[in-house]
Order: structure tokens, then sequence, then C-alpha cells
């Protein structure tokens, strides 16, 4: 399997330009600042990567926010003048976010060709913008599809984006991620890639009642659940049950016997196969622990999937810098900082 050379180390600037607290200029401006970059670069990451909402660099009706290109524009100087690479995330385009499951049909987006085109004019429009980075600089299409039935539809949009970013920008990266939540189990149904600068993109949040006990968010969690690091697969999987198994992630997956770094060695499996298979490189583009999660037990968790990260060169970025109840440099996680930023 070849490697993501460049981003095998990194961390998200999620709740900067994505899943704002704020979408206002003076929060854009405050939330992340260049001695944030300084500050990554000195924990010895080679990349981060940066999650954008489409309503940050576009209105409703689809013209662009010069402003809001600014800030991509800044994080790119910011990374070249501390030596990091930077993925440009797309983490909600117009008519789809992987957390906003409600009205009428929340995937209107794979069958609406107006807005699959509108997604492609964006990618062109980030590829004439930036596109000379190529140096340090790859593009995500989309964050977490949720829905696993439109796998099919979803590879048929990214073979048309992508095919449009080349023309203008042939040399970028490009990492594509598969569906249910983009899952690593997921990695298989992507299409082989269309050139050799294509990589295999997924996420890794399990066990998910460990990663996310107590999380407001997950439909049926109270603030007294508790779930520790390790436990028994059955443990997890009886405590899974309580909630919808569909939104429990791969815990169910069969082939997992062991707790430990092995339950991340059989998730992985099938997308390191792919990816071996097809010469592919293969990245984790978010993975963490609430800071509702026992500390001692989150460096375990941290441990055990960084060594199967480090055993097949698998490049990753930690989900989060701050904030977003995940934030590597929140209070909650002071104590074992510098635990965690040695296992990056």
């Amino acid at each position: 399997m070849r490697v993501f050379e460049g981003y095998q180390k990194g961390v998200n600037l999620g709740g900067w330009i994505s899943q704002c607290n704020r979408y206002e200029k003076d929060y854009y401006e405050t939330f992340i600042v260049e001695k944030d970059i300084a500050v990554l670069a000195g924990w010895g990451l080679d990349h981060v990567r940066v999650p954008v909402d489409y309503q940050v660099v576009e209105d409703e009706e689809g013209n662009y926010i010069e402003d809001g290109f600014g800030y991509i524009s800044s994080c790119i100087e910011w990374c070249r003048k501390y030596h990091l690479n930077m993925i440009l995330d797309l983490h909600k385009t117009a008519g789809y976010a992987f957390d906003e499951r409600g009205g009428e049909d929340p995937d209107a987006f794979f069958k609406d060709e107006k807005l699959q085109q509108r997604f492609i004019r964006l990618w062109q429009e980030f590829a004439k913008r930036f596109g000379k980075h190529h140096d340090m600089l790859a593009f995500e299409l989309l964050n977490e599809i949720v829905n696993p039935s439109v796998a099919k539809e979803w590879n048929a949009i990214a073979k048309k984006a992508i095919a449009a970013i080349r023309e203008i920008a042939p040399d970028n990266y490009i990492l594509v991620g598969g569906v249910n939540y983009n899952n690593a189990v997921s990695v298989p149904l992507l299409d082989e890639p269309y050139d050799d600068k294509i990589v295999y993109n997924f996420h890794c949040y399990e066990p998910l009642v460990f990663t996310h006990q107590k999380a407001y968010w997950v439909e049926g969690m109270t603030k007294d659940f508790d779930m520790p690091y390790p436990a028994s697969l059955e443990e997890y999987r009886e405590k899974s049950r309580r909630f919808d198994e569909k939104a429990m992630g791969a815990i169910f997956t069969k082939g997992l016997t062991k707790v430990g770094p092995e339950l991340f060695e059989a998730l992985f499996a099938d997308a390191i196969r792919t990816a071996e298979e097809r010469n592919v490189p293969l990245y984790c583009g978010e993975y963490g622990v609430i800071d509702q999660a026992p500390l001692e037990d989150t460096v375990r968790w941290y441990r055990d999937i960084h060594e199967v990260f480090v055993k097949y060169g698998i490049g990753h970025a930690a989900w989060t810098y701050k904030d977003k109840d995940y934030g590597l440099i929140d209070p909650h996680y002071a104590e074992i900082k510098e635990q965690l930023i040695e296992l990056l």
C-alpha cells in the first residue's frame, strides 16, 4: 500500500470555518489565528485538515463570498510559513450535511442534478484559486456520506467532480471517503482510483459508545452513561444495542474478536486490503475521544489506534484542535495533553 507522504500526522481545525458556533466574521477571525498553526507545527505534525462549510464561501443563491475564500488563503499561507501541509475538506455542501438529517429528504443531494452541479462548480472554484498549491494542499470532496444506500450515486458524483477538478488542478491529491459515515468498512465500495493522486479516506470513532459517551447529539444518550476502555467486545455490543444499531458504527462487524489494537486492525482490514490491491494511499481523516471519557482510558484508546496507523502507514488527523467537545487544547485534556501529542 502506498503511503500518503506528508500527511501522516495531523490534527483537524474543526469548528473554525465549519460547524461554527457563529457564522460571523469576528468569529472566523479569532477562533483560529496564525499562532495556532505555529503551535501545531511545534507539536511535530506534518499537516492540518481544514473543514469548510459551503455557507462560509457561498450565499444561499450560490454567489461566492470573498472573505470566506480569504480564510482558506490565510491558512495556506500560515501552513507554508510553518512547513505544514493542508487538506481542504468540504464539510457541508448545498443540499447535504452529515449532521442535519431532518427535512423531507436529507439525501436530496444524491438525486438533484442542480445541487450536484453546484457542488462541482464550487470544487472548480477551489481548484482555480488553490490548485497551484499542489505541493502542500490536498482536496477532500465531501465529509461523511451517511446513508449506506447511496454508494453508487456517490461514486458517480465523485467521478464527475474529480474530472472537473482535474481539468484545472491535475496535480493535487484528492481524498474520497465512503458511505455509512465514512466508515472504514465502506472503503471497498469506492470506485477504482481514477488516477494516481486519489486517496481513500475513512473516519474511526470505534467503539462509539466509548468515544461518544454522554454526547448530547447521540439520540438516547444520557449524561450518566459511562463506558470504559478497554472493555470486552460483548459489553460494547450490549451497550451499543441500547441505541440505533445503524448509528453505532462497525462494532457489530463480523470477525471482531478482541478489544485493543486487534479491534482496529480487524475494522480496517478490508480497507487496508482494498488500498493494497488498488495501490491507493489510505488516510483516517477523523478520530478522537469525547471530553466526557476517563483520561487514562482516552490515552489507552489513542495508543491502540495509533499502533495500527503506524503499522500500516495510515495517515491520520485527530479530531480536533480546540472546542467541539474533542478539543485537544481544552481544559479536560490538560493532564494528558502531552501524552496525546506524543502519540499523534
